[in-house]
């Protein structure tokens, strides 16, 4: 048997699912591709995939349904894609649990990186707590909750440091509100979406200290918040 992860890619563009199951197998991975999403449910539970790569419109059965199903009898990861860029936001808004959402055209090699991270994640194999990370521009020092850039050095509060750290271990990722106060609230207590608005622009504040030219998180109108360093 094989210990690399096997990915299923669920996209009915046939050109575009053999280029990004191409650039799948150059990182490392097994894959697996189908146009048809009536058959995807049953190739899952009989093969036990590590990673599905799911299209919202397909033949047969199209993605929401088919991760509604998932959600409900399994927390496999799922990354889902959509032609549509105003899609994200109500896909966001309907909670369907999956891990990413990627918006067409994308770069093959960016889709490698969502792959990457996800599964770092969701295997428990991210960066956690305690644990220093470099990213781009920045360094993060979980233990003393402060960020370097060159010579440069900020000290965060425990929540500004969550919420950079959340944002920053998956960069172009789009978090909705609800999905970073989760990961930022460990209690669950209930607070509104102006909450985070108010953490992101006192974050924002503080980065600017560090990188005054550049701006790291950036605001998604209507969905959430990414962090990008390029």
């Amino acid at each position: 048997m094989s210990n690399r992860p096997l990915i299923l890619i669920v996209e009915d563009e046939e050109r575009l699912a053999a280029l990004v199951a191409d650039y799948l197998v150059a990182a490392g991975y097994l894959v697996h591709s189908m146009a048809d999403g009536a058959q995807a449910l049953d190739w899952i539970r009989a093969n036990g995939p590590d990673l599905v790569i799911l299209d919202l419109m397909l033949p047969g059965k199209d993605g929401l349904s088919i991760c509604r199903e998932l959600r409900a009898e399994s927390q496999l990861p799922v990354i889902m894609t959509t032609a549509r860029v105003e899609e994200i936001d109500r896909l966001l808004g309907l909670e369907l649990g999956a891990d990413d959402y990627v918006c067409k055209p994308y770069s093959p090699r960016e889709l490698v990186a969502r792959v990457k991270a996800v599964l770092r994640r969701t295997r428990g194999e991210a960066p956690t707590s305690g644990a220093d990370t470099e990213s781009g521009p920045i360094a993060l020092h979980p233990e003393s909750l402060r960020v370097r850039a060159g010579d440069r050095e900020i000290e965060l509060t425990a929540v500004e440091f969550a919420l950079l750290e959340t944002l920053h271990a998956a960069p172009g990722r789009i978090f909705s509100r609800d999905r970073l106060m989760d990961r930022i609230y460990s209690d669950h207590r209930v607070v509104s979406d102006r909450t985070i608005d108010s953490h992101v622009k006192k974050l924002r504040r503080r980065l600017a200290e560090l990188l005054p030219e550049r701006e790291l998180i950036h605001s998604v109108y209507g969905v959430g918040y990414r962090y990008e360093d390029k």
